[in-house]
């Protein structure tokens, strides 16, 4: 792997299948009594966020802690920020510090690959702008192997996604997910749709590797997954649909569009959700969705990443104390 990771695109197949069965071998030591492994011990990791977050942030930094690694929660509000500290001086005061991985959220996309060359250390992009989010494309990644390639654990291993069918559907404008998926998903073998109306698709979703649909009812029945996406009304600066009620009538989840996804397809959602927009609450709580499971899953994966990029290049399943 390389130092950082910026974007889904910086990781090959190999690299994002050696993620996927680091992570199978790490949630296999779930059910220890003591979760937390030696393996960080010394090193720093911080965790800077211009940008609310409850799951993404409280996952790596659970993350990180259960490698043992020493971790520093940065918050925009409340500090040199909010003065008018810029990105970069930020940045040459965590390296001052010696922090072995920085993982930023930011609002602006590019931030993470601007601090990737300012500090020495391994930059982690959490969601940047509009753009990407990696390591949710991961832990989603992660969640499919673990529900449709095999039994367990360790079925999956060394599985990748070949010839699996994955819709995702909503607001792909404004989605850093959606863009990540997409990559992830592609290389991993999977055929991805995106499910939206015109006004939310990217004007150069025609570059991107998967099809484009505006009938949701139509590839409901040929979807092993459906992603559901937030509809993030908090970046919209127009009407980009007549109402939410319409936009739930033509592209939300309820239990009738459901009834017409094959017998062994799942419904994920990123989170946090709009139930009664995208997704019904009986959708969101029923046995098929991997919503919950997928907070588990981000944990273990972001773990993955972290031992990969700060302590080796191949899990040592022999040297694990279990």
């Amino acid at each position: 792997m390389k130092r950082h990771l910026i974007s889904a695109a910086d990781l090959s197949r190999d690299d994002a299948l050696l993620i996927l069965d680091t992570a199978t071998e790490l949630a296999s030591l779930a059910d220890r009594p003591i979760k937390k492994l030696p393996t960080l011990r010394g090193r720093t990791v911080v965790n800077l966020f211009y940008e609310d977050s409850t799951r993404t942030r409280i996952s790596f930094e659970a993350a990180a802690k259960r490698l043992s690694a020493d971790v520093i929660n940065f918050s925009a509000k409340g500090s040199s920020v909010a003065k008018g500290e810029s990105l970069k001086d930020t940045a040459l005061t965590l390296e001052a510090m010696g922090a072995d991985a920085v993982i930023i959220r930011h609002g602006a996309s590019g931030a993470a690959h601007r601090l990737a060359g300012w500090v020495r250390g391994s930059v982690l992009n959490a969601g940047d702008g509009t753009h990407e989010h990696p390591t949710q494309a991961l832990l989603d990644a992660f969640t499919i192997r673990r529900r449709l390639r095999g039994t367990g654990a360790a079925g999956a291993r060394g599985a990748g996604l070949d010839g699996l069918r994955v819709t995702i559907v909503g607001d792909v404008l404004h989605s850093r997910v959606a863009r990540s998926n997409v990559l992830l998903l592609s290389t991993l073998g999977a055929e991805v749709t995106l499910a939206a109306p015109p006004t939310l698709l990217p004007l150069a979703v025609g570059s991107w590797p998967c099809a484009v649909s505006y009938d949701l009812d139509s590839e409901l029945p040929k979807s092993d997954v459906v992603m559901m996406l937030r509809v993030q009304q908090e970046r919209m600066t127009a009407a980009y649909f007549p109402s939410v009620r319409e936009y739930s009538r033509r592209y939300g989840l309820d239990t009738a569009r459901m009834a017409r996804l094959p017998g062994h397809a799942i419904v994920m959602h990123p989170g946090p959700m709009n139930r009664g927009v995208e997704i019904a609450a009986e959708v969101a709580d029923s046995v098929r969705s991997t919503i919950v499971e997928q907070v588990a899953n981000g944990v273990t994966t972001r773990m993955a990443v972290l031992y990969l990029l700060l302590g080796g290049t191949e899990f040592p399943a022999t040297g694990v104390a279990r």
